[in-house]
C-alpha cells in the first residue's frame, strides 16, 4: 500500500518542486526528426517547405507524468538569404498539473564557405508561458493516517498560477554532403519561471555532430540520394544548470527504411538505451522510437514512446541551384 501511495504521488511531486527549482526542457530522442527544437540554425535547412509533428510520452506507467506535443514548420527564402520557421510546443506534467507552452519564430542566415562546405546561423524570439493547476497538487500535510487526503494543506497558493515572458535562443551549424556539426544556446536571457520567488530558467546549451558513411563505396564522388545506404554515427551533448546529458549510437538507412539505436547517460548516471524504426520516402517520413529505462527506475516507468512525422512539399522552380543539410531523418 505505501509503494502504491508513493506511486501516485510521484508526478505530484515531481510538479510541485518545479513551482519552488529550476526546470529543465523536454528532450526528445529523435531529435534529428525535430530540427528547429534542437537548434535554430536548421530552420529553412531542407530548401523546400516541410511539417513536422512529434510527441512524447514520458514514463507511460506513471499515468500523464510527462507528455509532449510539437509541431514546426520552415522553408528557404532566396529573397532574404535564409530560411524561416515556426515552432510550438506544449508540455503537460502530471495529468497537466503543469503546463509549459512556447510559440517561436527563427529565422537563420546562409552562406557558403566554400563550395563543398556551408554554414547556417539561426535566431529564435519565443513566447515562454508556464502555468500550474495548484488544486490538482498533493502534499504531505493533507495525509491523515486512517482517512487519507482529508486536510487542507498549509502550503502558500502563489499569488499568480500563470508565468508568461518572452525567451531567445541563437544556434549554428556548418555542414558538407557527408558531415556537419552544430551549437546552440537557448534560454539566453533566462527567463523568470518561479510562481513563488524569482527563479531563473537556466541557459541550455547543445551540441551535436554526426556524419554518413556511405556502404556503396561512393564517398564523395556524387551527391548522395535518399536512396544509398549508409550508416550515420551521432553524438550529442546538452547541459542545462548542473544537468548533463549525452547521447551516442548511430542510425542505418537501407530505403525506405531506416534504424537505429542510441545509448543516453549523463556523467554520473546511466538513463536509457533508445531503440528506433523509421520509413522515409521523400514527400514523407515516419518514425517510431521507445526509450528502455537502464536506470534505478527500469520497474517503474516504462520507458518512453515518441512518435515523429514530417511532411515535405514541393519546392517551386529556383534559378540556382541551393544544397539542403544532409543529416538524419530522426
Amino acid at each position: 500500500m505505501i509503494k502504491r501511495l508513493l506511486k501516485s504521488l510521484l508526478p505530484l511531486y515531481c510538479v510541485f518542486l518545479a513551482s519552488y527549482s529550476f526546470g529543465q526542457d523536454p528532450e526528445f530522442s529523435q531529435y534529428y526528426a525535430n530540427p528547429l527544437y534542437l537548434n535554430p540554425a536548421y530552420a529553412g535547412s531542407n530548401i523546400c517547405p516541410r511539417l513536422i509533428m512529434n510527441y512524447r510520452n514520458q514514463w507511460p506507467a506513471i499515468s500523464g507524468t510527462y507528455v509532449t506535443y510539437n509541431a514546426s514548420y520552415d522553408q528557404h527564402f532566396d529573397g532574404i538569404s535564409g530560411g524561416l520557421g515556426l515552432l510550438v510546443y506544449n508540455d503537460k506534467a502530471g495529468e497537466g498539473t503543469l503546463n509549459t507552452t512556447q510559440i517561436s519564430l527563427i529565422y537563420s542566415y546562409k552562406f557558403d564557405v566554400s563550395r563543398k562546405f556551408s554554414i547556417r546561423t539561426g535566431l529564435q524570439a519565443s513566447y515562454f508561458q508556464r502555468r500550474i493547476d495548484w488544486d490538482k497538487l498533493t502534499f504531505g500535510d493533507m495525509i491523515d493516517r486512517k482517512l487519507g487526503f482529508i486536510n487542507q494543506t498549509q502550503e502558500v497558493r502563489p499569488s499568480s498560477q500563470t508565468i508568461s515572458t518572452p525567451d531567445f535562443s541563437a544556434g549554428i551549424v556548418g555542414y558538407s554532403q557527408d558531415f556537419w556539426a552544430g551549437f546552440a544556446a537557448h534560454h539566453i536571457t533566462q527567463p523568470n519561471e518561479g510562481f513563488l520567488s524569482y527563479a531563473r530558467l537556466p541557459m541550455k546549451i547543445t551540441g551535436h555532430i554526426g556524419g554518413f558513411i556511405p556502404l556503396n563505396g561512393r564517398i564523395g564522388k556524387r551527391r548522395r540520394k535518399l536512396e544509398d545506404p549508409t550508416i550515420s554515427p551521432n553524438i550529442l551533448f546538452n547541459k542545462q544548470q548542473d544537468f548533463t546529458q549525452l547521447n551516442y549510437g548511430f542510425y542505418f538507412n537501407k530505403y525506405p527504411f531506416v534504424t537505429g539505436i542510441w545509448y543516453r547517460q549523463s556523467f554520473e548516471n546511466s538513463d536509457a538505451l533508445i531503440v528506433l524504426v523509421g520509413f522515409q520516402q521523400s514527400a514523407f517520413k515516419f518514425g517510431y522510437s521507445y526509450d528502455v529505462t537502464v536506470s534505478k527506475l527500469s520497474s517503474s516507468t516504462a520507458g518512453a514512446h515518441e512518435l515523429s512525422f514530417t511532411l515535405n512539399f514541393p519546392c517551386r522552380p529556383k534559378r540556382k541551384r541551393l544544397r539542403a543539410i544532409q543529416c538524419p531523418s530522426f
